[in-house]
């Protein structure tokens, strides 16, 4: 029997196709966050090497030695998932960003929800969901949350008689509540970080604002009475705790090193610091790199956010902007929390540096919600755009 020769000229025009796609592609892309971005991981390999002997030595038992880069070996894999879903995330087109993130939020809505019945409890929090592998559905929850809220602003485009502002309160009152039956105190800042910057986006006006505000710290105070731990760290921040404190240790960890640092696995106080790979990879750094380092840090991530903004000041489109300031919002309110916990400024939130510490779940959510910005950010660099005003909308109902 004849067999079919393949055709060279269908396979040399899908080549064609190939290249013209990633051609298309790497034009319309914001390349500037991307490289960014790119810097922050390669940032972060370097720290959690630095910081996984005293994490390794911290958590070794009788029974099991750890290796002193046993935490760096596994970065490495959860950073390698993270590029694939950061790539991924980002090859896709406005409309399927879109479509992905609402999919996402609406499934990771329902997780939540399960997770106090059948979540599994870690340290006197109820935050994973295990399948064989463990899920904490709040982390990918901001992967769509900023997109979910801003497809509900946008129907305002299409109907102003929808009560969009009052659907997105809603909204955000029960991820509230699904979050403090936890409890995660950390994780509802960052919502409501994300769910004030798209509300004042919006044009909501500013009786509603300060209603907003109002229920923010009538939920500090509500959290500070009914949530031990979260009471304690705020005192602890106020009224100053004792010499052995976590935050009290990073900052002495991070003073250590001075501006020049004493050198890749030279420090010393790092090996007495809690969570040296995840929460206090920030105190790591400045101890062995020195506070030059960690203004350089700093300014990449300030230089993220100011990119997003200036990408934003020519975008004409509502939903663009919206869900590209909410994640802006989420990553940098999670960042400067991070680091102003590190310099004794802000009381312990137990939250990673975005993109630079330790973690599986995270790790992959994070670089899933920058592709999602890059996509959502996609545009004909050739094509001229009115800009974006907030008096083109109005105050919204």
């Amino acid at each position: 029997m004849a067999t079919l020769a393949p055709n060279p000229g269908s396979t040399q025009r899908y080549s064609r196709n190939r290249r013209s796609q990633l051609a298309i592609w790497w034009q319309e892309i914001d390349r500037t966050t991307l490289v960014l971005v790119l810097i922050l991981m390669a940032i972060g390999a370097v720290a959690v090497a630095a910081g996984s002997p005293a994490s390794a030595k911290r958590l070794s038992t009788s029974a099991e030695t750890l290796r002193s880069l046993h935490f760096f070996y596994l970065h490495m894999r959860w950073q390698l998932l993270g590029l694939v879903a950061l790539f991924w995330a980002a090859s896709l087109t406005k409309e399927n960003a879109r479509r992905f993130g609402i999919l996402l939020a609406g499934a990771m809505l329902f997780a939540l929800v399960l997770v106090p019945v059948v979540g599994s409890e870690v340290n006197g929090a109820r935050r994973w969901l295990r399948f064989g592998f463990s899920l904490q559905p709040s982390e990918f929850l901001k992967c769509g949350f900023p997109i979910l809220l801003a497809w509900i602003v946008s129907w305002r485009t299409r109907d102003p008689q929808i009560p969009v502002v009052g659907i997105c309160f809603g909204l955000m009152g029960v991820l509230g509540l699904l979050l403090m039956l936890q409890p995660d105190f950390g994780s509802t800042m960052l919502f409501g970080c994300a769910f004030m910057v798209l509300i004042l986006l919006s044009g909501i006006d500013v009786k509603r604002i300060a209603m907003f505000v109002g229920g923010g710290v009538l939920g500090i105070v509500l959290m500070y009475f009914t949530y031990d731990n979260g009471r304690n760290r705020i005192d602890n921040f106020l009224f100053g705790g004792s010499a052995f404190d976590q935050v009290d240790l990073a900052q002495r960890t991070l003073l250590n090193g001075g501006w020049t640092g004493l050198g890749f696995w030279m420090g010393t106080r790092k090996m007495a610091l809690p969570e040296a790979h995840t929460d206090y990879i920030f105190s790591v750094i400045g101890e062995e790199f020195g506070l030059l380092s960690c203004m350089v840090i700093v300014m990449v991530y300030i230089a993220i956010l100011v990119r997003v903004i200036l990408r934003l000041v020519e975008e004409e489109d509502l939903f663009t902007v919206l869900a590209a300031s909410g994640f802006a919002a989420q990553f940098g309110a999670q960042a400067f929390i991070n680091i102003l916990v590190n310099l004794q400024l802000f009381p312990s939130k137990g939250m990673t540096l975005p993109l630079i510490s330790y973690g599986g779940s995270s790790t992959v959510a994070m670089c899933l919600s920058m592709g999602l910005l890059l996509a959502v950010t996609r545009r004909n660099p050739f094509i001229q755009r009115e800009k974006f005003t907030l008096r083109a909308i109005g105050d919204l109902p």
